[in-house]
């Protein structure tokens, strides 16, 4: 298991050419640049959301992508609300009605159109507001339905009370 040397020279060379190896290793798993070895661990997923950016001093460093990140949730909102997905709905009116689900994507393209404007903005007060939009508005909208859903149940259910 354990090697023995005849001297102390042998453990020497020896160490010397672990940390060659080791060296070497090391050139192969690390990357230049943090966004490329980023993209290679997301399979390029984080390519379109990073940018690398030059400090005063000459040093790299990785950013959002603002522009980039708008451009994605603007599309997305665009496609939800494409004129095939348009027809599907006035094709499912009947089942969960066309006025609530025009309700929701107006919401969402107005919350949407706020966010990107308050993340393109310079204030970076006005930038964390607009991230804080797209990460809290799905959870208060869910919310909010909720509570509209379970006050439509309780007005609902006092009114056949009152019919009865």
């Amino acid at each position: 298991m354990a090697t023995n040397y005849n001297n102390l020279e042998e453990l020497r060379n020896q160490k010397k050419l672990l940390k060659h190896e080791i060296g070497e290793l090391e050139d192969i798993i690390t990357f230049k640049s943090k966004k490329e070895s980023l993209g290679v661990l997301t399979h390029g997923f984080t390519d379109k959301f990073l940018k690398e950016t030059k400090d005063e001093d000459g040093d790299t460093s990785l950013a959002l992508d603002t522009q980039n990140i708008m451009r994605e949730i603007s599309s997305g909102i665009k496609e939800s609300a494409s004129k095939k997905n348009i027809l599907g709905l006035a094709n499912d009116s009947l089942q969960s009605g066309l006025l609530e689900n025009t309700i929701k994507m107006g919401v969402v393209s107005l919350v949407g159109n706020f966010a990107k404007k308050s993340v393109m903005n310079k204030n970076w007060k006005r930038k964390v507001i607009g991230l804080a939009l797209v990460y809290v508005a799905p959870y208060a909208l869910r919310f909010i339905r909720k509570k509209l859903d379970d006050y439509q149940k309780n007005k609902t259910a006092s009114s056949l009370e009152k019919l009865i």
